[in-house]
């Protein structure tokens, strides 16, 4: 199985990077936000769990989280991988992933770091606010939101350098142009 973990700092390109490398390499899209939405939607034992969590203002804890990944994981057995969108997050968070995925025999295959500079990242996303109309693509938004990701986020990028999964891409330039240095990555694998 060929398992992405794509990661980058908010306005990255993550979203528009993760959809062409699905499209390319045929894989299965988890996005944690989506799979506790569908969970907690459909009233799942997982759900209703995290739902308690999420309605007292918490963070649903990673093992919930390992714990609803991994049956979304099992239902796409068949699948020639997938990408990881938005988890992990946090060193214990990718160790906890690591452990669920070589229960099945498998492992994150690499970590794809879409690395922009801030100053690009906000143009970028303060450009999206002004097109897409997202209230959370504002200065002070987006100021705090660059803020955690270099204080809790970004120190992920070791951990996969020492695992030796991680590759850095340089996230500038054209969709295309990015994209064929994440196609170079992943035939390179």
């Amino acid at each position: 199985m060929l398992n992405v973990v794509i990661f980058g700092a908010p306005g990255s390109g993550k979203g528009t990077q993760s959809e062409l490398i699905i499209k390319e390499f045929g894989l299965e899209h988890i996005s944690t936000g989506d799979v506790l939405r569908a969970e907690i939607k459909g009233e799942t034992e997982l759900g209703k769990i995290a739902s308690g969590y999420i309605e007292k203002g918490q963070l649903v804890p990673d093992e919930l989280i390992i714990d609803i990944l991994a049956k979304v994981l099992d239902s796409k057995s068949g699948s020639k991988g997938v990408i990881f969108d938005g988890f992990p997050r946090t060193i214990p968070q990718a160790k906890a992933l690591k452990v669920m995925l070589n229960e099945r025999n498998t492992d994150v295959s690499v970590m794809l770091n879409l690395q922009v500079d801030d100053a690009e990242l906000i143009n970028r996303l303060l450009e999206r606010g002004k097109v897409s109309g997202r209230s959370d693509d504002n200065m002070e938004t987006i100021t705090s939101r660059l803020k955690v990701y270099h204080e809790q986020t970004s120190p992920l990028a070791e951990y996969y350098i020492g695992e030796g999964k991680h590759t850095g891409i340089e996230g500038v330039g054209s969709v295309d142009a990015i994209f064929g240095r994440i196609k170079d990555a992943i035939k390179n694998l």
